[in-house]
């Protein structure tokens, strides 16, 4: 697959900034019922949202076009959201890093992640979505690092970064068969290790 470069449009009227975001949304919630990116095709899009393909050409220059937009909205929405999430959630460090813990474990949007796991497969093979996850994945464990350092030392506040961030992510593949009270058991206590800042 070619690679392109994600950059900033000129601004446009709202009307066809709103019009170009149907488009991108679109793709995404496509992208999220799997298959990979080769399933997100203009013909297929333009039909869901009952336009013309010219449409599709009046709004974005090609189809590269239209991966790097939904790149950029998903890079961007990402890192808003953490550094918004960073604000709430508590007082302390503790309880940030517990309310991260809540919110990636019990309050996920399946189509968020299934968006998110689409789009780190797409990343093994393309420059430009691997150069947007690995912005999002920094801006993730710049918060969560942050947090930590207010117990730990800033090497092991990285370390527990990366490990916290691992396990936010890789639970929600891991033990789908298991008896619902027994994995929400199971989370909790490893969020709570995972959650600790005191110093041993």
């Amino acid at each position: 697959m070619q690679d392109g470069a994600i950059s900033r449009s000129r601004k446009r009227p709202a009307k066809d900034e709103e019009a170009s975001q149907d488009w991108v949304a679109a793709a995404l919630a496509e992208l999220a019922k799997g298959g990979g990116i080769d399933n997100v095709r203009v013909e297929v899009l333009a039909e869901r949202l009952g336009v013309t393909k010219g449409g599709f050409y009046r709004r974005f220059k090609d189809r590269r076009a239209l991966l790097d937009a939904m790149l950029e909205t998903w890079r961007d929405g990402r890192i808003a959201t953490i550094e918004r999430q960073s604000e709430a959630g508590g007082a302390t460090p503790a309880d940030k890093i517990r309310h991260f813990g809540k919110i990636y474990t019990e309050r996920a949007s399946e189509q968020g992640i299934a968006i998110e796991l689409a789009i780190r497969q797409w990343a093994r093979g393309d420059q430009t979505a691997a150069a947007a996850v690995a912005l999002v994945d920094a801006a993730r464990l710049k918060v969560l690092s942050s947090l930590f350092r207010a117990g730990l030392s800033p090497q092991d506040a990285n370390t527990r970064a990366v490990l916290f961030y691992a396990f936010l992510f890789g639970q929600s593949l891991m033990f789908v068969d298991e008896n619902p009270r027994k994995r929400a058991a199971l989370i909790a206590a490893c969020l709570k290790d995972l959650s600790d800042i005191e110093h041993k």
